[in-house]
């Protein structure tokens, strides 16, 4: 599902933007190789494709994952800005590397293509919010961006004030028999967000259920603020 903004632009570099967290997406044929040398990246491609915004992180680092499984692409670099336009959480910024710009321009749009999906599993209130993501077999995003293990189920269990995330994350463990990979808060592992997130793998059907369980007792206790949580795309964590 396309849903691009200025789809008519003449900027050569332009593939596409999303209102869905102020996403944008661009492709460099060929960079100048004295930017390429000062880019904090893994490796040195010719070709780079940008996925860049300012609200959410983990949808589109999950979001440029199907983009990276679709194409050639190699995820090169995740930055996490602090943003969310003044909220508790990050903005992103992902580069993608390959020999074909062919190729960075459609994991580009299969990524922004995907943010309508992972999004799904977001819940915003005033006072915080969740985020759920879980693939049955991460890629090259997932991996550099969050610590996914490659080929392998992965989850994403995240709460806003950040000791929602601890409660959530316990909840997960304690649900499923899942291996838990890292437990980022406000200072060790984020731009000093307000956010409380637990990574977790193993078997796929424990790991979505984890998930769920982690989501479940994070929406009822966002909601002890007085408002409800909502998601502006459907769940698709079932």
């Amino acid at each position: 599902m396309h849903d691009f903004l200025n789809s008519t632009s003449t900027v050569p570099e332009f593939v596409g933007a999303s209102e869905i967290g102020d996403t944008i997406g661009m492709v460099i044929p060929r960079v100048d190789q004295q930017l390429l040398d000062k880019l904090h990246v893994t490796k040195q491609y010719k070709t780079l494709g940008i996925l860049s915004d300012r609200t959410g992180a983990g949808p589109q680092i999950m979001a440029m994952d199907e983009g990276i499984k679709a194409t050639n692409m190699e995820c090169i670099d995740v930055e996490w800005p602090r943003d969310t336009k003044g909220g508790g959480g990050h903005g992103c910024l992902i580069i993608i590397g390959g020999d074909d710009p062919a190729d960075a321009r459609q994991a580009i749009r299969v990524a922004l293509d995907n943010l309508h999906r992972t999004f799904g599993d977001v819940y915003n209130a005033k006072t915080g919010h969740l985020e759920l993501q879980f693939t049955a077999r991460a890629a090259g995003a997932a991996h550099l961006g969050l610590g996914a293990v490659e080929g392998k189920a992965f989850g994403l269990i995240c709460g806003c004030p950040s000791g929602i995330g601890v409660v959530m994350g316990d909840k997960a463990l304690k649900t499923a028999g899942v291996e838990p990979l890292n437990f980022t808060s406000p200072s060790h592992g984020t731009s000093f967000s307000n956010e409380g997130c637990l990574t977790i793998t193993g078997d796929s059907g424990a790991v979505r259920q984890a998930v769920m369980a982690g989501r479940e007792v994070g929406l009822k206790l966002l909601s002890q603020f007085g408002e409800e949580p909502v998601n502006d795309f459907p769940s698709y964590i079932k």
